[in-house]
């Protein structure tokens, strides 16, 4: 029963418009999140602070049209934020395009989804 109270709650916040959602693509953040897994991410979340460091995010890429899930290693006093794949390796990250500007943050990841 709580399990279906999760799942409610994230379908409900899906369909408010409080949560958005992304499917990931690559392996970059494996172990946490593995390619063809769905997450819901918080639009809003940044609209007041600035990301924290640890938090898992969505930005626009710096140099392409598509989104990417990182996790926030080092966050700037303007809010630009240093990005990292948890699976260094198999990641293009901030260590090879540099500090995102929080501009480019979309969002705070919050829950895989269901």
């Amino acid at each position: 029963m709580k399990e279906e109270l999760a799942v409610a709650n994230k379908l409900l916040l899906l369909i408010l418009g409080k949560r958005k959602r992304l499917r990931v693509t690559g392996p970059s953040m494996i172990p946490l999140l593995q390619p063809g897994e769905e997450i819901l991410f918080d639009p809003k979340a940044y609209r007041h602070s600035f990301p924290r460091i640890g938090d898992v995010v969505v930005a626009q890429h710096p140099y392409q049209v598509k989104q990417i899930v990182k996790r926030v290693a080092l966050v700037l006093e303007d809010g630009s934020c240093f990005l990292e794949g948890d699976n260094p390796d198999a990641s293009t990250d901030s260590r090879s395009y540099g500090f995102i500007p929080l501009s480019k943050i979309i969002g705070r990841v919050t829950c895989k989804f269901p």
